[in-house]
């Protein structure tokens, strides 16, 4: 499915291929997942949901959106059945990038 890997340390986003949920846990880096619905069509952001509480296990952070600042890697994917099913993202890398500023 794809996906876009949002890396605040480098102020990236990358498109990516996931097939489950523990892709994302390994992408972000934590298995401390937790979701945020960021559009109309289903497309959901993941993040650690420790994030803030783990100091410098993190680098660097990011707000996409009015959704509440991230510390660390985020992942957008797409999402239906209130986020218990992933699905190809909806969004585009291009809308993404000017959706997300960098803290």
């Amino acid at each position: 499915m794809k996906a876009f890997l949002i890396v605040p340390a480098t102020e990236s986003i990358d498109v990516v291929d996931i097939d489950s949920v523990e892709d994302i846990k390994t992408m972000i880096g934590f298995d401390t997942i937790d979701s945020d619905e960021i559009g109309p069509d289903g497309d959901r952001l993941y993040f650690d949901e420790e994030c803030f509480i783990r100091g410098d296990a993190v680098s660097g952070r990011f707000q996409l959106d009015k959704v509440a600042p991230v510390a660390g890697k985020g992942m957008i994917v797409g999402s239906s059945e209130g986020g218990n099913t992933i699905q190809d993202a909806v969004s585009d890398v291009d809308s993404i990038k000017k959706r997300v500023v960098y803290l």
